[in-house]
């Protein structure tokens, strides 16, 4: 059963106080003792995660040998096409970027008016500007997910209440184990790091009047069809929709990301936002993925349901392995005995996975794979039966 717990806020209240110190700190050792398997009243470890640890983190510093497992985002891109794009922009740097072009494609490939939409540096910037922007007093996250929404509440002096979702369950979401009371509800759809994909009428029956339902959708696209994504709708109060364009098209480092919402959020987030938040060559890469071009080739997330499915057979040919499902996103979760001491002997053979236990509601038992071609994951299949003998 899910349970709702409410850790106390890293610093007292306070928008302007600066961020707590420490948080560039390397995150604490692993363990390699094996965690419990899970079941009915399974909750979040007794350590506090390290909320700031991600993905990159794990191939960090590499000699550039390590294959690459660990972050989320889509291989072999960005395509020519659009590297041809964001070079043409090269040229206009001495202007200041003017994102009304972009705003309208994004807002024209939802079917939104552009006033429901706003730019934003990354789908993290948005995270940042709901917690400075958006009065709550109750604010909750649903768990396991991606950390940042958690720490940029944190860091705006929000005592942030936590959700977490078991494993003997499936990572699914109840609606009613969201209390009554919380007026802001974040949660991702597929979810980073379980990969569940949580019905768009679950999610849906959340939003009510007083209460901002916050929906990270940035592995959307990663989904054939995009079903149960709730982009686009309007007749839901307070719900504010989040998109990346950074996964499927290997823009991480470019930043670029927007937010889908009733006209006065988009401008209440937009007050918050520093003058020319986007830059030009990121405005020129998320008008170039609005179009009909690049929406059919992002349609190719089917060829991730392949590799995925592929990725799964072969961790069923260890009994050891639990991958938690079923995965709708281009990631899976697993669970198995001495997880940390497995991800170092990985490494050793080349291979970055993403640890578990920086996600709420986790522990060291849990890895998360990015979804690979076929060629690699038998390549990684390879070593974690060496490692695994």
């Amino acid at each position: 059963m899910p349970a709702h717990t409410g850790p106390a806020p890293l610093r007292p209240p306070g928008r302007d106080t600066p961020p707590p110190p420490g948080r560039d700190t390397p995150p604490p050792p692993g363990r390699d003792t094996p965690s419990p398997g899970p079941g009915p009243g399974h909750h979040e470890p007794d350590h506090e995660p390290d909320l700031r640890h991600h993905g990159d983190a794990e191939v960090r510093g590499a000699d550039g040998g390590l294959t690459d497992l660990a972050v989320n985002v889509r291989t072999g891109t960005p395509p020519a096409w659009l590297k041809a794009e964001i070079a043409a922009s090269l040229d206009g740097l001495a202007a200041y970027p003017d994102g009304r072009a972009a705003r309208r494609a994004v807002a024209a490939r939802h079917g939104l008016p552009v006033e429901r939409v706003l730019l934003t540096s990354g789908a993290a910037e948005a995270f940042v500007l709901i917690a400075r922007a958006v009065r709550a007093r109750r604010p909750v996250v649903v768990h396991p997910q991606f950390t940042e929404p958690e720490a940029a509440l944190r860091d705006a002096g929000h005592d942030v209440g936590r959700v977490l979702l078991d494993a003997h369950d499936g990572f699914r979401l109840d609606p009613a184990a969201v209390p009554e009371e919380a007026d802001l509800v974040v949660v991702g759809n597929p979810t980073n790091p379980t990969s569940v994909l949580h019905p768009a009428d679950t999610l849906a029956s959340l939003a009510r009047p007083g209460r901002t339902l916050v929906v990270d959708e940035a592995f959307m696209d990663a989904v054939p069809g995009e079903r149960e994504a709730l982009a686009g709708r309007t007749d839901l109060p307070g719900l504010v929709v989040l998109r990346s364009l950074t996964k499927t098209w290997g823009l991480a480092g470019l930043r670029i990301g927007y937010v889908l919402a009733a006209p006065d959020t988009v401008a209440a987030l937009e007050r918050a936002q520093p003058l020319w938040p986007v830059s030009s060559p990121a405005l020129a890469a998320a008008e170039a993925c609005c179009t009909p071009r690049a929406l059919a080739e992002a349609a190719a997330a089917g060829e991730i349901a392949v590799d995925r499915a592929h990725l799964l057979a072969r961790l069923g040919e260890f009994g050891q392995i639990r991958a938690a499902g079923p995965a709708a996103g281009p990631f899976v979760l697993i669970r198995l005995p001495g997880a940390d001491a497995v991800r170092a002997a990985l490494r050793t053979r080349g291979f970055a996975v993403r640890r578990g236990d920086t996600f709420p509601g986790l522990g060291p038992g849990w890895l998360r794979l990015a979804v690979r071609d076929r060629a690699t994951t038998d390549r990684f299949a390879a070593a974690l039966g060496e490692v695994l003998r």
